[in-house]
């Protein structure tokens, strides 16, 4: 059908507009070739070059058969013009009296070649253009991973403790704080994300579910960040009292955007689980080393703690540095613990 309407066409609109489209998808192609190192797409540039080329040969060789008319041609047409001419019969006389007729040696009015080239090229150059930088604003239809992102949980019931507690942050909005489109970059793996994303309204264990502790937590390829906010009574430097009496390790107290805070380690749980016919499960084990940085939900220390923790599979943990730059961009999320 396409190839039927192109014939249609006349040769000085049909040839620029296969010129224009042949040049844009060619060079097009060949630059996504070099880019991709991808052969078959560099052989089909190709191609659409030399269609174009041997199209503008096509159109070189029309325009100088223009501009220099055959000999041959204008001797016949010669010819023609001296052969004797008929007498014209008296009925076609009158009937030329009443009505001009185009004599045979008078000229037809050529069409303007020119103008009907230049505007098919104006037009279909518009159009690949347009087909140039359509894919810098579409969206791309690649097959890389999409980062997960938070479900909502806005029919789920709070706890009690939630609504005993001024302005506590759920653990939607936790996610929200945390799965940051730069939190990749922040852990030192920018080029990975987040695989998994969850997020709870737990209440703090051993509290008969009387304080609120709500928690996000984001899994990317090498490191898992967890992100929780207790509301007890709790203040920072007590905290860092009840650390001597654990397990932790490399305890450093500091300061976050006003607010006291202390960095430790400690290691996870690990916990295996036999789904098999006896149901049963393995005892449970000292999982990796992960890192920890407290902080104060308000810059007074009036109680309860902000906890950032992250730890990998492997082992391996990022520096302190990039678990403070996730509090400084977390912690403004989450509303400072009013006086009581």
């Amino acid at each position: 059908m396409l190839g039927f309407l192109l014939r249609l066409l006349p040769f000085w609109v049909r040839e620029p507009l296969l010129i224009a489209v042949g040049s844009v998808l060619g060079v097009r192609i060949m630059y996504l070739a070099v880019r991709d190192h991808d052969r078959v797409a560099a052989g089909l540039g190709v191609v659409f070059l030399v269609f174009t080329a041997i199209r503008v040969h096509a159109v070189i060789r029309a325009l100088r058969a223009r501009r220099n008319p055959s000999p041959t041609a204008s001797a016949d047409g010669a010819a023609v013009d001296a052969a004797p001419q008929p007498q014209p019969q008296p009925q076609a006389q009158a009937q030329a009296g009443t009505g001009s007729r185009p004599r045979p040696g008078t000229p037809e009015k050529e069409h303007n070649a020119w103008g009907q080239a230049v505007a098919a090229v104006a037009v279909f150059g518009a159009l690949g253009a347009a087909l140039w930088v359509a894919p810098r604003f579409m969206p791309s239809d690649d097959n890389a991973p999409q980062p997960a992102t938070c479900s909502g949980g806005a029919h789920e019931e709070l706890p009690k403790a939630y609504k005993d507690t001024p302005r506590p942050v759920t653990g939607e909005e936790l996610c929200k704080a945390l799965n940051r489109p730069d939190l990749a970059k922040l852990l030192g793996t920018p080029e990975e994300t987040a695989t998994t994303v969850s997020s709870t309204n737990n209440t703090a264990p051993l509290t008969d579910g009387k304080v609120a502790q709500p928690e996000a937590e984001v899994t990317f390829d090498t490191y898992t960040v967890n992100v929780s906010a207790t509301y007890n009574e709790l203040s920072t430097d007590q905290y860092v009292k009840l650390m001597k009496f654990g397990d932790e390790k490399d305890v450093k107290t500091l300061t976050v955007l006003g607010r006291p805070a202390v960095l430790s380690s400690d290691h996870t749980m690990k916990l295996e689980i036999n789904l098999g016919s006896g149901g049963s499960g393995g005892p449970v084990e000292e999982g990796p080393l992960a890192r920890t940085l407290s902080v104060a939900l308000d810059r007074k220390d009036r109680g309860g703690y902000c906890d950032i923790t992250v730890w990998s599979t492997s082992g391996a943990l990022p520096n302190d540095s990039a678990l403070l730059d996730i509090a400084e961009k977390v912690l403004p999320r989450i509303p400072e613990r009013p006086v009581r």
